[in-house]
């Protein structure tokens, strides 16, 4: 990398005030970029109040040039953290609200979770602008996710039929070893099998029911949305009976609308108060075959209502052959702030509560509903 090449990427960084010492920028493309950062991330003294303030303003027409700076010269994962960081720096929330500035956005799930919490101030007339970037990020998602999950939880182990090229989860390696010790290396004090052996697969004899509840407090944006996905996947899988119940100090059984996630998460509120034990409650009314049904609530724990009520009620469930799934998150950031006393104590129940990334939980799906250990699977596989 050359001199000029290094103090060209270094004034990029460092913004106008590097200027004297490494130089100008030479292109107008350059200059351009500069602008973009500039306007978000430059600051400078406000001569009535002596704040610092950053320098995009609070015009709609600016701000939607900008947007288009920043599509211009920037790749889409660089657009969507300036998009965010735009959103919580400068305040620009209320922007959001304006069907043209929405059209120049590049989608994302955080502008999603930003729409969603705008829902219920929105306008008419920015309503069917945000449903359209909502259905772009829902859609890139159902894409992503719901072949996995289909294939992960469609069928359940049967461990009475063998076959040759299982796949890794479903190799039986007491077999494997059995039937491959004439290829055992005394040198390396190993076995090495030229032929696999694994437990064979069936259609889901009985079907089963699937119970989400999800946490609608802010910092549950990015797992509403992936949860939302989800729960839409599930429904239509004929092997499961799927509800999906949504809450904060209020409970909303949104099962009826799982057809299309979009519908989900425009019935959706995000933020306000929790009222777990109260969404715990509702959900048991929803179970009648507990034996044969997953629970899994995504939920920060940080509990509003009334909490030894809500631990008996999570015990009660496990108690009565629920298999019971507590997730800190469902989203990529990995896991939030959550109460950690909650969280030991559904651990002291065996229930671990723990945070999943969207791409492993139709492992996750599997395994609880073939009746695994998921305290394993979660140690194993969510590190």
């Amino acid at each position: 990398m050359t001199d000029e090449t290094q103090n060209r990427r270094w004034r990029l960084v460092l913004g106008g005030a590097a200027e004297p010492e490494l130089g100008g920028l030479g292109s107008g493309d350059d200059a351009a970029m500069d602008r973009a950062m500039g306007g978000l991330y430059d600051s400078g003294e406000d001569a009535a109040t002596g704040k610092r303030s950053a320098g995009l303003g609070g015009s709609a027409p600016k701000v939607a040039r900008w947007l288009g700076d920043i599509r211009t010269y920037f790749p889409s994962t660089v657009v969507e953290v300036m998009q965010r960081d735009a959103v919580e720096r400068l305040n620009l929330t209320q922007l959001l609200l304006e069907p043209e500035l929405l059209e120049a956005v590049e989608p994302d799930i955080h502008l999603v979770g930003t729409l969603l919490s705008l829902n219920k101030v929105m306008p008419e007339t920015t309503k069917a602008t945000a449903r359209v970037v909502v259905e772009r990020v829902v859609r890139e998602i159902e894409q992503r996710v719901a072949a996995h999950t289909r294939a992960a939880v469609s069928g359940a182990l049967n461990r009475a039929a063998r076959v040759a090229r299982p796949r890794p989860r479903d190799i039986d390696w007491d077999r494997t070893i059995r039937k491959n010790l004439a290829h055992y290396l005394p040198e390396y004090r190993t076995v090495v099998p030229e032929r696999l052996i694994g437990y064979g697969r069936k259609a889901q004899a009985v079907r089963r029911d699937v119970v989400l509840a999800i946490d609608q407090s802010g910092s549950m944006a990015a797992s509403v949305v992936y949860a939302s996905v989800f729960g839409a996947v599930l429904a239509s899988m004929r092997a499961l009976k799927t509800s999906l119940v949504v809450f904060d100090t209020e409970v909303v059984d949104l099962t009826e609308s799982l057809a299309d996630p979009v519908d989900v998460l425009f019935g959706t509120q995000l933020g306000g108060g929790t009222d777990i034990n109260r969404a715990i409650a509702y959900s048991q009314s929803l179970i009648t075959r507990p034996a044969d049904t997953l629970f899994v609530l995504v939920s920060d724990l940080y509990e509003g209502g009334i909490r030894h009520e809500m631990i008996r009620r999570v015990h009660a469930m496990k108690e009565a052959g629920v298999t019971v799934v507590v997730l800190l998150a469902l989203s990529d950031e990995g896991a939030p702030a959550y109460d950690h006393e909650n969280a030991a104590a559904l651990a002291g129940l065996d229930i671990p509560a723990f945070a999943c990334t969207p791409d492993r939980f139709p492992d996750l799906l599997a395994t609880a509903l073939d009746r695994g250990d998921i305290r394993s699977w979660a140690e194993r596989d969510t590190r």
